[in-house]
């Protein structure tokens, strides 16, 4: 893609961005989102590839749609109190309405199913940008809305993608789909304490959001799409495959690292407000997904499995590790100990 057209896209993603997190009227929040979703269609499409494209028209039609619920939601919330507010939106229907909208802008389940195609048919940047930067918005407006939204719905729609995100993910091949399902769950997490503690789901968006970039940059560093490649990408660059692991350990929410620190947080918070099942049974649910991190982890750095084909090695690359991977892979591995200062931030 011609330089000068990369740099407006990615300048019109971040204005958009901008629009909708600085906004406090709907109509505002809702141009930022359209912003955004014309900005990256070109760079989901980019490879001019069949499966390029079918996830561009994938993605545009459920933003489209999303999109325009997120218009209905707030007009009729005006229709019924006068007021364009996003934070003043009060009506049970319009709550219902612009909970399912975000949900489908997300991906969260039951709207899950257009994300690991398009993520699928994405390049590794692209990826990141619509895991990471493009969610930040709807988290906003779910953030700004929080203390409307119904708490039961929200629950049921995080345990639901905690489920479906650790199931649906143990029999993939592709990296990129891994990576799709694993962001499903992690948005079952923000979207379990959103109503008790808003703040909570902002700092577990912020950690997913370093540890999946740093997992992305990682994977375009050795050219990795898939777990084949995976198997023999460790003669490459070994110490950046060891922090790979690290990280998708991280990711996983295992203890003494970055990723333990929300889950820790998030399953305290469910107790004291007398939601232990709930705790428990997202908790069990994540099992689902530590599985298939744990299969990426090994397929990193530790062996190939037995098999019947030859492998071929890749050469070893004696170019350094960029700066950026080297500090969000330290940052995802080893922020636990900095909790308590974290937690006075938050």
């Amino acid at each position: 893609m011609n330089p000068q057209a990369n740099l407006i896209f990615i300048a019109s993603l971040l204005l958009g961005t901008t629009i909708t997190i600085s906004s406090n009227h709907w109509i505002m929040a809702w141009t930022g989102l359209e912003i955004n979703t014309l900005a990256i269609l070109p760079l989901i499409s980019k490879s001019h590839h069949p499966r390029a494209i079918e996830a561009a028209t994938k993605y545009f039609l459920t933003q489209a749609a999303a999109s325009a619920l997120v218009l209905f939601s707030s007009m009729t919330n005006a229709w019924h109190t006068g007021q364009w507010d996003i934070t003043q939106l009060t009506h049970p229907t319009s709550c219902l309405i612009l909970t399912s909208a975000i949900a489908m802008k997300l991906g969260l389940v039951p709207f899950h199913f257009w994300f690991p195609e398009v993520l699928q048919g994405s390049p590794l940047t692209t990826g990141l940008i619509l895991s990471t930067v493009m969610k930040l918005p709807p988290m906003t407006l779910l953030y700004m809305t929080s203390s409307s939204l119904n708490p039961t719905l929200l629950t049921i729609l995080a345990i639901l993608s905690a489920a479906l995100g650790g199931w649906m993910g143990l029999n993939q091949t592709q990296i990129r789909k891994i990576l799709a399902f694993s962001s499903i769950s992690h948005l079952g997490w923000m979207a379990i304490i959103l109503v008790y503690n808003p703040k909570l789901t902002l700092l577990n968006f912020y950690l997913y959001a370093v540890m999946t970039t740093a997992v992305f940059l990682t994977l375009n560093t050795t050219k990795v799409l898939k777990l084949s490649t995976l198997l023999t990408a460790w003669t490459k660059a070994p110490s950046l495959n060891t922090m790979l692991l690290l990280t998708l350990l991280s990711l996983a929410g295992l203890p003494p690292l970055t990723g333990f620190l929300p889950k820790w947080l998030i399953i305290q918070e469910l107790t004291k407000q007398d939601m232990a099942p709930a705790a428990t049974l997202i908790s069990l649910l994540s099992l689902l997904s530590l599985f298939f991190y744990l299969r990426l982890a090994y397929c990193t750095t530790i062996t190939l499995p037995p098999h019947t084909t030859n492998h071929m090695k890749q050469w070893r690359t004696n170019k350094p590790t960029s700066t950026a991977i080297a500090i969000l892979t330290t940052v995802s591995v080893m922020l636990l100990p900095a909790s308590p200062m974290i937690l006075t931030i938050v």
